[in-house]
């Protein structure tokens, strides 16, 4: 069993902050794949579903950003998921916008959604950051993450969900090539311009 996370923040008022580019991605699986729900439980909104012929849980914490790592553990625990088992859709300021790039392990780069995660589990998870560019200057980035996608970012945001949960099930494949590197090969094939 996979665990799928989207970080963001819960409430409506969040919805179209670019740090919840994460419960937009898990949104996008959803509806694409068919998964049912949702549930709440873990401190979380849950859906069931599968993708590749394995079975999976999507998981978005209710609990606010910064303790993210409670709802993700609790789940984690009680389905007795390993990190190597679990995927977390994120928001990544150091990431150009439209640009996607798959790590696991390593530093959260003071993500406080990751900073919990790692606290509450450890490192060995898969981060599946999604860019969303930097202002140029630290004392805008607060702004930056919690204000709301542009406009014209749609022009490059649709794609991106849409590439992402097209390749999800990339993340279910056990076969030889990385998972990562099979799910980035997927989004890029989906991202061509003119690609069927």
């Amino acid at each position: 069993m996979l665990l799928v996370v989207g970080l963001g923040n819960p409430g409506n008022k969040y919805n179209n902050n670019r740090h919840n580019i994460g419960f937009m991605a898990v949104d996008e699986i959803v509806r694409r794949h068919n998964f049912t729900g949702p549930k709440s439980r873990f401190q979380a909104l849950t859906y069931d579903g599968r993708l590749g012929g394995e079975k999976v849980l999507i998981l978005k914490p209710q609990t606010f950003m910064n303790l993210s790592g409670q709802a993700v553990s609790e789940a984690a625990r009680f389905y007795k998921i390993p990190p190597e088992d679990i995927f977390v859709f994120h928001d990544e300021l150091d990431i150009p916008a439209a640009k996607i790039k798959f790590k696991t392990g390593g530093g959260h780069a003071g993500h406080n959604g990751l900073r919990n995660i790692d606290q509450h589990m450890g490192k060995n998870y898969h981060r599946i950051r999604m860019g969303i560019g930097h202002p140029g200057d630290k004392d805008r980035v607060h702004g930056h993450v919690l204000g709301d996608f542009a406009k014209a970012d749609r022009d490059w945001l649709a794609p991106l969900l849409d590439a992402a949960a097209h390749a999800a099930p990339a993340l279910a494949d056990q076969s030889g090539e990385t998972r990562g590197a099979k799910f980035l090969n997927e989004v890029g094939l989906r991202l061509k311009p003119n690609n069927k």
